[in-house]
């Protein structure tokens, strides 16, 4: 797939096939995309693969913890406020979803069973949970997981496979650690839903809307 054309037509999936994506698939994936850049060339990710019941144990304590009430401790703070534009771009998003699914706003039934399906990580048969060390600060190495993880999500949709980031994947992190074997030493950053994307969801077509380049590129001659 041209490139331009794969950033264009990437998107994040909302619903996913109930079919496994194969092992070879998969490392072909992380293989390709360990040649992402970092900073000095340090590569201070680490990928955690949660497929079976693995995955189906992280699913079932996903599902659980918010049920039962307990605050979110994500390794990374999650953004509470927003700056006035940024915010309006997050609002905007929620109403395409809850319009693109016929859900009013004041159907909380419904928006509900809409947030259950994605901490349930709308079907996906694997989960992808990037980490780094505690042992290194944490802002400078977050730009290479960023570069990583763009990667393996455009080398999945040139494979025909979908991708979601989700930070709702991460928000409990001591669970997570229990469930992945993942060392106390390592921050979850986030996760990546990895499925074969359902095309027919209405999710899954909706159409996108990007800033244009001159709301955010500043030319200084």
């Amino acid at each position: 797939m041209e490139l331009g054309t794969a950033i264009r037509e990437r998107r994040s999936i909302r619903k996913f096939k109930p079919l496994d994506v194969p092992q070879d698939v998969i490392r072909e994936i992380l293989d390709q995309a360990r040649w992402s850049p970092s900073w000095g060339n340090t590569q201070p990710w680490e990928f955690y693969v949660l497929t079976g019941q693995a995955l189906a144990k992280f699913k079932e304590m996903n599902l659980e913890k918010p049920a039962a009430g307990v605050p979110p401790s994500p390794d990374v703070p999650m953004p509470e406020n927003w700056p006035a534009t940024l915010k309006t771009r997050y609002t905007e998003l929620g109403k395409v979803v809850l319009t693109t699914l016929g859900i009013k706003r004041e159907d909380k039934a419904s928006r509900d069973l809409y947030s259950m399906d994605m901490v349930l990580l709308f079907g996906a048969p694997c989960l992808l949970l990037a980490c780094v060390s505690r042992d290194n600060v944490v802002e400078y190495p977050m730009l290479d997981i960023g570069l990583i993880c763009q990667n393996i999500c455009l080398l999945a949709h040139d494979k025909g496979l979908g991708t979601c980031l989700m930070a709702a994947a991460v928000r409990y992190p001591a669970a997570i650690r229990e469930i992945a074997a993942i060392p106390e030493n390592k921050r979850v950053i986030v996760g990546i839903a990895l499925g074969y994307p359902d095309l027919d969801f209405p999710l899954n077509n909706f159409a996108r809307i990007r800033a244009e380049i001159s709301e955010f590129v500043h030319w200084v001659e």
